[in-house]
């Protein structure tokens, strides 16, 4: 007759095999990381899971995600590798169980300290796929007992499935992003190349040389930002892009922003205004990724204003969050585009002859702003103008 501790095994392995299945169903990074702590934390019997990644090639390891207590501000926080629980499990590729973490001087405490929880006992597993490590899967607190060789023998399988969708799903975004870079150089490339074709014609003008170097030039720009753009994404999907988290005066920083955009605006015959209160709460966040994100969407709000139009930036305090709002009187965005807007690569039909971009712009925006816990929202008429609103929590 089956015993309950066998029952329980048998158990415990149709549901490693049903969460493999519901693994390997997604390639989104950020979904397929929360379904792996979750599953950890549930098949450990544990009070919560957390996932840190590692980058072989920099050696560097950093948390990502975790559950229950998943905190934005925290993705990309360095744990040392030569001196952590971590880094140990990382460098000996071998699991490891701490009943008693105070008794363990390479217990990190920072990310436990900034997620609000105490780690008493900690269970942790190497994550490796095509003999590369990619990272420490941990279950954190045990609510009943101590953490067993069962404990971890599952964790272990749990592991070994999750390192594989981990590496797919990175290949698929390398693979993604890859193929529409390629894709997005055709364009300037054969611009480049029929310019430099041209100005090697002995009888051109000065005139049209002029134009052509110009053309150059342009050219050479759109480049340069397109592959900023890639690489940022690249970075945010990857959880390799670290927030610097300090508190910062956000009413500096949004006049500086002004300042910034203030002679593009004029050069493009529009009128740019800024309406703040003379004192906002303190915000805790990374300021130049908040920089960014507002510069952007100033940026859009010009490109796509004719001129004689207007573009205003704002900001008001509400009891427990800040709203910043970008608004501009330009050519608007069709409803049924609206909800594609913040996707990768997107572009909305007839955009391009305003200007041209990667489509990857407002994706960058959005993340950073989901990565400090807040959000972003817009509204569009058509020929009468678009309002984007970015929500960010006040933080103690």
């Amino acid at each position: 007759m089956t015993d309950k501790a066998e029952i329980s095994q048998i158990s415990r392995y149709k549901k490693i095999i049903s969460i493999s299945r519901d693994l390997a169903s997604t390639l989104d990074l950020d979904i397929l990381l929360k379904r792996i702590v979750q599953a950890a934390a549930e098949l450990t019997g544990a009070e919560a899971a957390s996932i840190l990644l590692y980058d072989e090639r920099l050696e560097r390891l950093y948390f990502q995600v975790a559950s229950q207590f998943d905190g934005p501000l925290l993705r990309g926080l360095d744990v040392p590798v030569e001196s952590s629980i971590a880094g140990w499990i990382v460098k000996n590729r071998q699991p490891m169980i701490i009943h008693d973490t105070k008794q363990d001087e390479r217990h990190y405490q920072q990310v436990g300290q900034s997620l609000g929880i105490t780690t008493k006992s900690l269970l942790g597993v190497p994550l490796i796929a095509k003999d590369k490590v990619s990272g420490v899967l941990e279950a954190i607190n045990k609510r009943n007992g101590k953490f067993s060789s069962d404990d971890q023998e599952a964790l272990m399988t749990l592991g070994v499935q999750a390192a594989v969708a981990i590496e797919n799903s990175r290949l698929f975004q390398q693979f993604d992003l890859i193929s529409e870079f390629v894709h997005e150089l055709r364009t300037p490339l054969a611009s480049l190349r029929t310019a430099t074709h041209l100005l090697t014609h002995p009888e051109i003008t000065d005139d049209k040389r002029e134009q052509l170097a110009k053309n150059i030039q342009r050219e050479r720009v759109r480049l340069a930002e397109m592959s900023t753009d890639f690489l940022n994404v690249a970075r945010l999907e990857s959880g390799r892009s670290q927030f610097q988290i300090d508190a910062f005066d956000l009413n500096v920083l949004l006049n500086e922003c002004f300042q910034l955009i203030i002679d593009q605006a004029e050069e493009s015959g529009l009128f740019c205004n800024i309406e703040i209160p003379d004192e906002l709460p303190m915000i805790k966040g990374d300021c130049d990724k908040i920089k960014q994100a507002v510069l952007n969407l100033l940026s859009n709000a010009i490109k796509y204003t004719l001129a004689g139009g207007r573009v205003l930036l704002k900001a008001e305090a509400a009891p427990d969050e800040i709203h910043i709002s970008i608004s501009d009187t330009g050519v608007g965005i069709p409803q049924k585009y609206l909800d594609r807007l913040f996707s990768k690569f997107f572009r909305v039909p007839g955009s391009e002859r305003m200007s041209q971009g990667t489509g990857l712009g407002l994706s960058i925006v959005k993340r950073i702003i989901e990565g400090h816990g807040g959000h972003i929202e817009v509204e569009s008429e058509v020929d009468v103008g678009t309002t984007f609103t970015i929500h960010l929590l006040i933080t103690p």
